[in-house]
């Protein structure tokens, strides 16, 4: 029973980080109706941004963990959503009243962009970095030896999720922003004659995206101590199966779908063997999308005629 309350903690961890970047991902579904293959690739470079961010503030001295933590965290999502915002300019503007197909093939291009240039820039080697965080609690020591303990680093990663989380739900449900983005998701036309400024608003649901994604990869940094090129494309694809399990489009339902699959690997890791935990995963999201279609949180998609 301790292992499994140790698995569940990892799982729960795990899957803040998915759910995360799987926010980004349903909101751009939501408003354009695509999928930003290219979203796996931003939390990447927000990965990036934060390590050199801790490596420069760490080479002028500043040994204050918190108010390192903090500022990493502003750097990587100001950067971070920049590039958000320059992945709709270039991507996503020019082809929005395009044929469907041609967005996500560009989108497709952009991945393949941002992962060789970070690969260039950075070279293809695993960055590693020394544990930021350190410590943690004893939960419980059984008889048999077996400790279950929650770390600090899984304290701050679980936070911040549940913080960030509740900013954004403020800031869908409660502000002017947010009642752009509910009625640009309804009927973008229609939005735009009762003078919402449709390219604003999809440029910002691009930047708030980025911006969560640059903080899921700043807590991949402090969680696993180490960021490299590839990262974007595997947890990318995990991001997006979440998203689709909880109902792509549905903000609860990303979240969800993130701590879902989290949960699902761990628990496979632990109990069967680790090479199969993606198979398990992924077979999981089909028998779900079998009986429930739209994903677990999920709302049919109603024409608009």
């Amino acid at each position: 029973m301790d292992y499994f309350a140790q698995q569940l903690i990892n799982g729960f961890v795990l899957g803040s980080i998915y759910g995360l970047i799987a926010i980004g991902y349903t909101m751009v579904y939501g408003i354009v109706g695509m999928i930003n293959f290219a979203h796996g690739d931003i939390f990447m470079i927000g990965g990036f941004i934060a390590l050199i961010s801790f490596l420069v503030l760490v080479s002028f001295g500043l040994t204050a963990v918190p108010l390192i933590l903090l500022i990493v965290l502003l750097v990587s999502m100001a950067i971070t959503a920049l590039y958000g915002w320059t992945v709709e300019r270039i991507a996503y503007r020019p082809l929005r009243h395009s044929f469907r197909l041609a967005p996500m093939l560009s989108a497709i291009g952009m991945s393949f962009v941002l992962s060789n240039y970070s690969q260039i820039a950075q070279g293809a080697r695993v960055k590693p970095v020394p544990p930021i965080i350190t410590g943690g609690y004893t939960l419980h020591a059984s008889s048999g030896g077996f400790v279950v303990q929650l770390s600090n680093v899984q304290v701050v990663v679980v936070i911040t999720t549940v913080v960030l989380l509740a900013i954004f739900t403020w800031l869908v449900a409660r502000t002017r922003l947010g009642r752009d983005m509910r009625a640009c998701e309804q009927d973008q036309t229609m939005a735009a004659l009762l003078g919402v400024d449709v390219d604003r608003t999809i440029s910002m649901t691009f930047v708030i995206g980025a911006a969560l994604a640059a903080v899921a990869g700043m807590m991949y940094l402090l969680y696993y101590g180490l960021v490299d090129f590839f990262m974007g494309f595997v947890a990318g694809i995990k991001a997006f199966t979440a998203a689709v399990l909880g109902g792509i489009g549905s903000l609860p339902g990303a979240m969800l779908g993130g701590l879902a699959i989290g949960l699902i690997e761990t628990l496979w890791s632990a109990y069967f063997s680790v090479e199969y935990k993606d198979v398990a995963a992924f077979s999981i999201l089909i028998v779900v999308l079998i009986f429930l279609p739209t994903g677990l949180l999920g709302r049919p998609e109603v024409e608009k005629v």
